[in-house]
């Protein structure tokens, strides 16, 4: 009976030990942050047929606070913003209150790089970005996956040149109405959304005529019923699907490939950071040329 007891006590009692050193062990460490040189940041588009425009801010601290007064208050105002074509330069009107700037003379015009200018507050941005012409698609439809019923992706058929270098992007908006809830009489997408995977190059495929599929895309933080229940990613049987295609420049496949990556690697521990490469010359952000083309998918 002692040798049994005398068992039963040791191994709880090193147990006990054991954990009693790892808590020893315990040490909090504090980490100071370096100071970080707070950057203008630019976004700004220009489509084909449409009126370019920028939206100019500030960067955000890391760890900061995100949310609209945040972002609100660190929009940059009273910026010189100015966009040569090649042919024309027009200074930008600026939306009264608001960091948010638009040309009232140019459109986007295919085989024209437009070159842009920001002086802000004692700092010069630039960058130039090339409107190509448009590669359309060749037909887009919409197939159930697998045995569902009524869920599935929208598909294309796209014919790449034969010139090495052509970069892709993928928006896509339901026009359709609502029919539950409040949103009556509303469309179910009231942008157009790139889902995650919207930008591809032709390194694999250059020259070839092949199929692919693309998931339906989601506006950040959404509530709507089809976004967070089995519906999500899916287009749904019913659905009038309006694909805006667009052919875009080196530097803005960078920029988006680097954020889509980020964002797929966002809380996932075996993720690798990945770096964004903007095309704004002394500042954060990215200048980019869609060259579009339109199709409608009636998903039926």
């Amino acid at each position: 009976m002692k040798k049994k007891l005398s068992r039963s006590i040791y191994w709880p009692t090193v147990l006990v030990s054991f954990l009693a050193l790892l808590s020893a062990c315990e040490k909090t460490v504090t980490v100071k942050l370096p100071e970080v040189e707070q950057l203008l940041v630019v976004e700004g588009y220009v489509e084909t047929g449409e009126r370019p425009y920028v939206i100019l801010s500030r960067s955000l601290d890391y760890f900061g606070t995100l949310n609209l007064n945040t972002v609100t208050q660190n929009t940059v105002q009273g910026a010189l913003v100015t966009i040569n074509d090649g042919f024309v330069t027009d200074t930008l009107i600026q939306v009264p209150g608001f960091g948010v700037y638009f040309s009232n003379r140019l459109t986007g015009i295919p085989g024209r790089t437009y070159q842009l200018t920001i002086q802000a507050e004692g700092k010069i941005l630039s960058s130039s970005t090339y409107l190509s012409a448009p590669i359309p698609l060749d037909s887009v439809w919409w197939k159930v996956d697998g045995r569902r019923d009524s869920l599935g992706f929208a598909w294309a058929h796209l014919t790449d040149p034969d010139t090495l270098g052509n970069c892709y992007r993928w928006f896509a908006k339901r026009i359709n109405q609502y029919t539950y809830g409040k949103n009556i009489g509303e469309q179910k997408d009231s942008i157009f959304i790139a889902p995650l995977g919207s930008v591809f190059e032709d390194r694999f495929i250059n020259g070839q005529s092949f199929d692919f599929n693309v998931v339906r895309g989601k506006t950040y933080n959404s509530n709507k019923e089809d976004d967070l229940k089995e519906e999500n990613f899916f287009f749904k049987r019913g659905d009038t699907i309006v694909v805006k295609f667009c052919s875009i420049d080196r530097s803005c496949f960078d920029f988006w490939r680097g954020e889509e990556t980020q964002v797929s690697n966002n809380g996932n521990p075996f993720g690798s950071v990945s770096p964004i490469y903007g095309n704004i010359k002394g500042g954060l952000g990215v200048w980019c040329a869609y060259s579009t083309s339109f199709d409608t998918i009636y998903a039926q």
